[in-house]
């Protein structure tokens, strides 16, 4: 059974810095691309960043670029988003995500993440 479990969020000031993290389980977490995904009250969910299974190549929403870094350990099938010089715009509940080869899309229950100005 494919589980992916986020942790990491809570209040911070605007400035402010979190580290989030995604253990996964119930597939072979080295095989897969890793995306992270936010959505904040009223809109859609949309895309932050995306690592390579290898950690080799990641890319991000050009409004995150230069403040997070996603990145992940093979190792212990975790993977993280640091959050840096967070602003109140960052609020979001973020989610983990992996497509597996069955073309299905798998989620995290997400972790909430609120900033104050």
């Amino acid at each position: 059974q494919v589980q992916l479990v986020e942790s990491g969020g809570g209040l911070v000031q605007s400035g402010g810095s979190l580290r989030l993290a995604c253990s996964g389980s119930g597939f072979t977490f080295s095989r897969y691309f890793m995306d992270w995904y936010r959505q904040a009250p009223g809109l859609a969910r949309e895309w932050v960043a995306q690592i390579a299974f290898d950690g080799a190549s990641t890319n991000y929403l050009n409004s995150v670029k230069g403040r997070f870094t996603i990145s992940r350990n093979n190792a212990e099938n975790t993977m993280y988003l640091q959050m840096n010089s967070l602003k109140p715009e960052d609020t979001a509940t973020y989610y983990c995500n992996v497509v597996l080869d069955d073309g299905r899309y798998y989620w995290g229950k997400g972790t909430q993440v609120t900033v104050s100005s």
